[in-house]
């Protein structure tokens, strides 16, 4: 995609130049004061003969001696390998120009002389030089061009690093609740495996794209709330609550990035000997701003994951991959009182 917009712009930069020095050539041959009124196949002769020349020249030059010039940056090895080519051209140009005026020969009597081979020499000189600096743009093109490529590259192969970081992550932490529901055999365990399912189906193939809508991240987290709320001992008090103006499933987000405070709140917030550990979730739309707030007690005996978190994975993950996702689109604001933690997410769709 990136190459075929870049060979337009070169070739619309070619046809521009061309078009304008056609324009002007027409207008100076058939202006009466540069000689006696021609006809409209005559001009049209001069013209496109004139302008056949001095592409075969330019072009000459353009795609071999330059280039040739741009990989050994010899100067005087460039200048006498064009001089014979370039000399035929102007002696061919010279000798064509007259011909096509031979009938009016009187009235052109400035083309036999000198100073007509010399306007010659340094008009197709000038159209030579002016096309060969084109060269320059499309080198400097292609190099902005392969740059940007390698940016996106980059950029791609972060943040599937990153994602690559969030699943495993997410999958431990399933498995070790799998692991003590199997472990205190409870009749969950097939309703966990279900649903853990479900989630990786969704980490496999629906995270790998770069959004995905709304709705599929929320079932996501309503997934992941059922898996945690399965190994509870005691029923705990999670409510996510999902504006029903936001119109979930036409909206797209970048994937696993809400999750990522959800599952703190629960690693956290929630403990099996606090029966007064709670999260409380908002999500709603205003305009084309995605609002997340998250709010969850805090578990005595928990180390404080806000802003500094040990684990390296979770916040200072999340907060790199919004800075690729959504650069300066997002505001993410973190607190933590006595007694709870907050997570305020802004984003800008």
């Amino acid at each position: 995609m990136a190459i075929n917009t870049l060979q337009r712009r070169i070739l619309a930069l070619h046809l521009l130049f061309w078009c304008v020095y056609l324009s002007f050539f027409l207008y100076q041959i058939s202006f009466r004061p540069f000689g006696p009124e021609r006809s409209a196949g005559e001009l049209a002769l001069d013209a496109g003969f004139h302008m056949l020349t001095l592409m075969a020249a330019a072009y000459l030059n353009y795609f071999y001696f330059f280039p040739r010039f741009l990989a050994h940056r010899n100067v005087v090895r460039y200048l006498l390998e064009f001089a014979l080519p370039f000399m035929a051209i102007v002696a061919i140009t010279i000798v064509g120009k007259r011909y096509i005026v031979l009938e009016h020969r009187e009235a052109f009597k400035f083309m036999y002389q000198a100073r007509f081979a010399v306007f010659i020499i340094m008009n197709t000189l000038t159209v030579v030089a002016f096309v060969a600096m084109l060269k320059f743009v499309e080198v400097w093109l292609e190099l902005d061009a392969r740059r940007k490529e390698l940016e996106n590259e980059k950029l791609t192969a972060e943040l599937r690093f990153l994602k690559a970081q969030i699943n495993p992550h997410f999958l431990f932490n399933t498995l070790n609740n799998l692991y003590y529901l199997a472990f205190t055999q409870s009749p969950n365990t097939p309703e966990v495996v279900a649903k853990l399912a479900q989630m990786m189906r969704y980490m496999i193939y629906d995270s790998n794209h770069p959004t995905v809508s709304l709705g599929k991240e929320i079932e996501y987290m309503e997934n992941y709330i059922s898996l945690e709320q399965l190994r509870l001992n005691e029923p705990v008090p999670i409510h996510l609550h999902v504006a029903e103006s936001a119109d979930v499933q036409s909206i797209q987000v970048a994937p696993l990035i809400l999750i990522t405070f959800l599952e703190n709140a629960f690693k956290h917030g929630v403990s099996h000997h606090n029966p007064d550990a709670w999260i409380e979730g908002h999500l709603e739309v205003i305009g084309h701003t995605l609002v997340f707030t998250l709010e969850n007690s805090l578990v005595n005996d928990a180390a404080p994951v806000y802003p500094q978190e040990q684990s390296g994975i979770g916040l200072q993950n999340v907060r790199r991959r919004l800075e690729l996702s959504y650069p300066d689109r997002y505001q993410l604001i973190v607190s933590q009182q006595p007694d709870r933690y907050q997570v305020k997410l802004s984003i800008q769709l």
